[in-house]
């Protein structure tokens, strides 16, 4: 085995083993799916609490207006108020005062409380008096059937697109489909270069700092030993990504499975079978609907874009980590990194936030320069992927990107081999430019 691949066994090994790589590994699915279910549960659960409303109308046509619900009940205080003394003496959640005519002066309406109104609280009044005078406001113009022709004039357009491939075959895209996939990709691939870059320049810095990293250079190159790191770092985050993608999976279809078990009775289950067995209670308008989504998502070639998803893994992990790991040649102490990383986290944030700009336009002058230039083409070509792009736009960013690959990994060794072995002082960029010279 070459010495790369002992040390790439070293850093894989010893970190799986890790009790906190485990410990992470297990609860963070857990932890990711009760992110989501646990406020879905909490919201569902309802309060009890009832909010009185006293309505003061001087106008004396709006009280009928509200209707009472689970949580609001509206009482009529009269046409008349002084609203300090009503506070006081009053006992209700807040009091509602009307002082005119709404379609004539719309803030003719305040609400006052001793505490503060929650939104939920202003869309409740809000949503039942817009209702009323939309009415009262239609029914003002004396025409028959206003309100019909009203709703019957409105029109929503339903636009199909249609993707043409090279041999000229048709077929349903959606710029939806295509916008969520290349974001989600986008994103994993920013966590991963993020998260796992700053783990390689950790694991520096620790051997830095314990001095193990003398023993190691005694036997093996710098530069073996930085490839080492990198690549065993990112086979333990690949690892660990692969497995949290499958126990979430797993998570997501257990609590699915034993949440429709629990609210499906055997009478709905027979009556499912049945229907299922059944084809012809399935309405064509049905079958269109689930035809035109199978279609919207075949739309996108997922091979192709599996392949340059690790494409571009390996090579943005590969430019951001070989940096990282120059920093944490440089430095002695984790306070001292932060000088180092701000630019490079900058440029990280930078690129993901161009990759969500050029989702309204992949094909602009923002989303094809960052796809060229390799330090943000990781992460902002993954978004314009789904969307369809020239060959020769992506053979020239995988080119560009690998070749400064192969420069930052260069430039990124010679400062680690001169730098893991420095100690007391931090370096001026007058002694890193000596380092890339030597």
């Amino acid at each position: 085995m070459s010495k790369i691949g002992i040390v790439i066994q070293r850093e894989y090994t010893s970190r799986v083993r890790k009790k906190s790589f485990l410990l992470l590994t297990f609860l963070m699915p857990v932890m990711f799916v009760a992110l989501i279910f646990v406020p879905l549960y909490l919201s569902s659960i309802k309060d009890n609490t009832v909010k009185n409303i006293v309505i003061y109308d001087e106008t004396g046509k709006y009280f009928s207006v509200f209707k009472d619900t689970d949580n609001y009940h509206f009482i009529e205080g009269g046409n008349q108020v002084d609203v300090s003394s009503e506070i006081k003496n009053n006992e209700s959640y807040a009091t509602l005062v009307i002082t005119n005519d709404l379609i004539q002066n719309s803030s003719a309406v305040t609400l006052f409380s001793t505490t503060q109104v929650t939104m939920e609280d202003k869309n409740v009044i809000i949503r039942q008096l817009n209702e009323f005078l939309s009415e009262e406001k239609l029914n003002s113009f004396n025409i028959p059937n206003l309100k019909e022709i009203i709703e019957d004039s409105k029109i929503s357009v339903n636009l199909q697109t249609i993707k043409w491939d090279e041999s000229g075959k048709e077929t349903i895209s959606s710029s939806e489909v295509a916008t969520v996939i290349g974001m989600v990709f986008t994103i994993i691939i920013y966590m991963f270069i993020f998260v796992y870059g700053a783990m390689v320049m950790q694991g520096v810095l620790e051997e830095k700092t314990n001095r193990i990293v003398e023993v190691m250079v005694s036997s093996v190159k710098p530069f073996q030993f930085m490839m080492g790191k990198i690549i065993g770092i990112g086979l333990v985050g690949l690892t660990q990504f692969f497995l949290w993608v499958t126990l979430i999976v797993a998570i997501v279809f257990v609590a699915s499975i034993s949440l429709a078990t629990t609210q499906i009775d055997a009478e709905m289950i027979m009556s499912t079978t049945a229907a299922v067995q059944d084809l012809s209670t399935v309405t064509t308008p049905e079958l269109s609907k689930v035809q035109e989504i199978f279609g919207m998502v075949s739309s996108i070639n997922f091979p192709e874009l599996v392949f340059y998803f690790i494409v571009f893994f390996i090579g943005g992990y590969m430019i951001y980590a070989s940096l990282f790991a120059a920093i944490g040649s440089m430095v002695n102490a984790q306070e001292d990194t932060q000088q180092f990383m701000l630019p490079i986290t900058l440029l990280i944030l930078f690129s993901l936030y161009a990759g969500m700009y050029s989702v309204q336009n992949p094909n602009g002058p923002l989303a094809f320069w960052t796809s060229i230039i390799p330090l943000s083409s990781p992460i902002v070509m993954m978004v314009r992927l789904p969307f369809g792009i020239p060959i020769w736009e992506k053979l020239l960013s995988v080119g560009l990107l690998f070749a400064t690959v192969f420069l930052m990994v260069k430039l990124s060794a010679k400062i680690y081999r001169t730098g893991i072995l420095m100690y007391g002082k931090k370096p001026n960029l007058k002694e890193i430019w000596k380092w890339l010279r030597y």
